[in-house]
């Protein structure tokens, strides 16, 4: 199902696409003053860095119209920067390979192009730096609709991470669910009374990061000598649907074993159907409900149990 998009989220998008695409220059005639358009210089790049492959894997990967990429190797071959090897297994395909003259063409382009990056970086601060190629990163991720559990470890807290927890808590919960700032004040209240004591001989938070940006947590705190308590679960949205979430309740359960506690309890929800049917894959069970009116709306606050044994 299709979402109508804003229209400023439209003009946005729209206003940074015209200053990137200015700033790298590709509206000029030549790429980085060479002699090859942006689509000649992107079928170069992937000759140079790819075995032998075939225009149709090209095509494909580049979203290249076929017709188009065709006249493209056409002029490379002309120029004689391009050569065809014939399969010897199947006469009718072939695959593609730059020429030495092929090659000592993408040379000065691939060099220039490393410098333009250079330049663009280099009067940006380490700071700044890294919160721009964190920004790209997430860009990719996210318009790319792709994501592997190898590219998520799980570290423990570091000083500012848990503002950070607060804030993406109070952000996704009155999105999704619309939960006004009170929510927020709860959570703010959970993590400094969190920090405030904490044990590490017997506690725990974790942050899930991604590319060095943080995309989950979870938190495991001590009630009693052998009950500790579940907090601060949180997966964001981009991210979802890939075991997340039970990567971070597992290692809360793996620390409390190791800590000997015999027994963790949570609190929740009725509405937050995901994080229930992630407590109940992870053996938690419902001790008791209670009726609530907070956060600006009537809710079913549910209390849950796991013994370790």
């Amino acid at each position: 199902m299709h979402q109508t998009v804003p229209e400023p989220r439209i003009a946005e998008m729209r206003r940074f696409n015209r200053l990137y695409t200015q700033t790298i220059g590709v509206l000029d005639e030549g790429l980085l003053d060479s002699p090859f358009s942006l689509a000649e210089a992107r079928v170069l790049y992937e000759l140079a860095h790819r075995t032998r492959p075939t225009a149709t894997e090209i095509a494909r990967d580049l979203r290249l119209d076929a017709g188009y990429l065709s006249r493209i190797l056409k002029g490379f071959a002309r120029r004689g920067l391009l050569r065809r090897v014939a399969d010897p297994a199947d006469r009718r395909r072939s695959s593609l390979a730059l020429t030495a003259a092929g090659a000592n063409a993408f040379a000065p382009l691939d060099e220039q192009s490393r410098h333009q990056i250079a330049c663009l970086l280099q009067p940006l601060s380490e700071t700044d730096q890294t919160i721009l190629l964190a920004a790209m990163r997430r860009i990719e991720r996210l318009l790319a609709g792709r994501i592997s559990d190898a590219e998520i470890a799980l570290r423990l807290h570091r000083p500012g991470d848990m503002g950070w927890v607060i804030s993406r808590h109070g952000a996704i919960y009155a999105a999704e669910y619309g939960w006004d700032a009170r929510f927020e004040a709860m959570v703010a209240t959970i993590v400094a009374r969190l920090l405030d004591r904490f044990d590490p001989a017997r506690e725990r938070c974790w942050i899930a990061e991604q590319d060095g940006e943080p995309v989950g947590s979870i938190a495991l705190a001590r009630d009693s000598a052998e009950v500790a308590r579940l907090r601060l679960l949180l997966v964001e949205p981009s991210v979802r649907g890939h075991g997340l979430g039970g990567r971070l309740i597992g290692a809360c359960l793996d620390f409390a074993r190791v800590r000997g506690y015999r027994r963790i309890v949570l609190s929740t929800f009725s509405v937050l159907t995901t994080a229930r049917n992630l407590y109940a894959a992870a053996g938690f069970r419902i001790v008791g409900t209670e009726a609530m009116h907070c956060f600006g709306h009537h809710l079913v606050e549910e209390h849950w149990g796991l013994d370790l044994g």
